[in-house]
């Protein structure tokens, strides 16, 4: 992935993170503790996901916790 985004990615991702701010008034660490839970709740979802998945369900595919595989990677 490249380390720079398009113009309209760009856009879209600060106007995402400015309405995170909003939404906290503007406090950062609250914004962050709050993303962060988002985050671990989210994992935890996926990896209570991954363990009652069938790889013969989804046609091989799992539910994977790493960000570096992508979600159609034999389309």
């Amino acid at each position: 992935m490249s380390a720079t985004l398009p113009k309209a990615e760009f856009d879209e991702a600060r106007a995402e993170l400015q309405s995170v701010l909003a939404y906290h008034d503007g406090d950062t660490l609250a914004a962050l503790q709050s993303l962060l839970t988002d985050c671990r709740n989210l994992r935890g979802h996926l990896a209570y996901a991954q363990s009652l998945t069938s790889r013969g369900f989804v046609r091989s595919w799992t539910p994977k916790i790493d960000q570096d595989d992508p979600p159609c990677a034999s389309d």
